[in-house]
């Protein structure tokens, strides 16, 4: 806790019947900044005094806030900074892929304390749904032998799974879950546990997962370049994740790009099941991430090839993006290994000019992100913490200008 720095927080009301915005408002300048005292709360969120000491003392009491030991500052009384309490909440996410599925359990501050996964059988869901909901029990059951009261403030569950929703496909395409969009996932979710359940695609919620403990934490214009199975990007707008009428923005993976006559979806092209196809490998094979890996430490040839085709494509994808939303940074991220993502950033440079070069950067046009294949369904648990305690009342916002 320091004077000198800057703190990022949205602006509360003062204005009466807006308790619950100005819960989160607070909640959000903790998740962002760290401890803070009641006076840079009030600062930085431009809420009177009285009403931070009031939210204060109403979070304390609900377990979600925290005081440390008092901080003086030169002559002047000493300040009791407040942190979040990372067991007042806890979520659970889940994601649901083509061969495998994915389970986490986070506390409020993010952090990963149980997570286990299982592969997918054939037969759609019809089949795999008993393995997700057994999945879901088993780690709230983990959850229950690391945090005894983890049930009575579990918030609910999150699931993300590859996009488009809601377009009619061939159903046959391998490139989408078609016969999972058209089943009641939700619904089945929810009588299966009991939870209050969410849904968004795997981009997006990868974006959500970078928000809250990654590279765009803190950043209130960014875009996640997703790359996975299939390619998506997560847009943070405004410092929140912009989903679109149908929860598909940011489904580049779509976009047409023109080659020889003919028209290829970008996915098609750069995406890791452009890169099995390339290798001839099976994408259901367990040890296939750290095999992927370790090519690309090596240097493998084949992986160079397909690393400088798609880094192509990509470099285009960078350059419409920042040209469309006008971001702070693009992050590059998603379940591709390590090595390959630091490949690709490599072989992507330099980018293509466009609005986005300017002087006076203080971030890159081009960073890494999370290259882990539990990084969407950690962004999947995220999002009932966000639905739970981030504020989103922009109509009472003041204007912060």
């Amino acid at each position: 806790m320091n004077d000198s720095r800057p703190i990022r927080a949205k602006s509360g009301t003062n204005h009466e019947g807006t308790s619950a915005h100005n819960r989160r408002v607070m909640i959000d300048a903790l998740r962002i900044n760290g401890a803070l005292s009641r006076a840079d709360l009030a600062r930085a969120t431009r809420l009177t005094k009285q009403t931070v000491s009031n939210i204060i003392e109403e979070l304390e009491r609900d377990g979600l806030v925290s005081s440390q030991e008092a901080v003086r500052r030169g002559r002047g009384q000493p300040s009791t900074p407040y942190r979040l309490v990372p067991e007042g909440a806890f979520a659970i996410g889940l994601q649901i892929d083509r061969h495998v599925t994915r389970a986490v359990a986070v506390d409020l501050v993010g952090s990963v304390l149980v997570r286990d996964e299982a592969g997918l059988p054939p037969g759609g869901p019809s089949n795999g749904t008993k393995v997700i909901l057994d999945l879901v029990a088993g780690i709230r059951s983990k959850l229950a032998g690391v945090v005894q009261q983890s049930e009575k403030r579990l918030v609910g569950l999150g699931a993300a799974m590859p996009g488009p929703f809601g377009v009619a496909g061939s159903g046959d395409d391998p490139w989408m879950m078609e016969a999972w969009q058209k089943f009641p996932l939700l619904e089945t979710l929810t009588a299966g546990t009991g939870l209050d359940v969410g849904l968004q695609n795997d981009a997006a919620a990868a974006a959500t997962a970078e928000r809250m403990v990654g590279a765009a934490h803190g950043i209130d214009h960014a875009v996640c370049l997703f790359v996975g199975y299939g390619i998506g990007a997560g847009l943070i707008l405004n410092g929140e994740l912009y989903r679109g009428t149908n929860g598909n923005a940011g489904e580049i993976g779509m976009a047409l790009l023109f080659a020889d006559g003919k028209a290829t979806p970008l996915e098609h092209r750069a995406s890791l099941a452009s890169l099995y196809q390339h290798l001839s490998v099976d994408p259901a094979d367990p040890g296939l991430y750290a095999r992927i890996n370790d090519l690309a430490l090596r240097g493998d040839q084949s992986i160079n090839a397909w690393v400088e085709a798609a880094a192509v494509d990509l470099r285009w994808s960078i350059h419409l993006i920042e040209t469309l939303f006008d971001p702070q940074t693009v992050i590059l991220c998603g379940s591709a290994p390590e090595a390959l993502v630091n490949r690709l950033i490599a072989a992507i440079g330099p980018l293509l000019p466009s609005i986005a070069e300017r002087r006076g950067r203080t971030l890159p046009r081009l960073q890494s992100g999370m290259a882990d294949p539990w990084s969407v369904a950690l962004g999947a648990a995220a999002g009932p913490i966000s639905r739970a305690f981030d504020p989103r009342f922009a109509a009472i916002l003041k204007d912060s200008l």
